[in-house]
């Protein structure tokens, strides 16, 4: 499966994007979908993830209540909410697709990988 992510862009803290990451070749079912970041000199983090058939979801603490991740079986692409911005978001995005199941956060257990997009956000 080929992911594109689009949707990154400059925002002010306390503002909001919506990433969107789009499946081609295949769909998403069997698949679980994750949304990962990485910040300058930082490593690769698990940010959300979503299980494609259940809508199972799981977060990172730091996203807890500001980001949603969900699913649109329809478009076969996944979205990434996120609301009230903060400086220390801003990062290169990443989605990525998992044939294991349940709700994965781990990076390595992911094996397709969209290109990225980045989050700026401002202060």
């Amino acid at each position: 499966v080929q992911l594109q992510a689009s949707g990154g862009g400059l925002v002010q803290a306390g503002g909001s994007l919506r990433l969107s990451c789009a499946a081609s070749g295949r769909t998403f079912s069997r698949y679980g979908v994750g949304w990962f970041r990485q910040a300058p000199g930082k490593e690769r983090e698990f940010v959300a993830a979503i299980t494609w058939n259940s809508g199972s979801t799981n977060y990172a603490d730091s996203v807890k209540g500001r980001f949603t991740i969900s699913r649109d079986r329809a478009r076969n692409t996944v979205y990434l909410q996120m609301n009230s911005l903060k400086p220390e978001d801003t990062a290169v995005y990443y989605c990525a697709a998992t044939g294991l199941t349940g709700v994965v956060t781990r990076v390595n257990e992911y094996d397709h990988w969209g290109q990225g997009t980045l989050v700026t956000v401002s202060s």
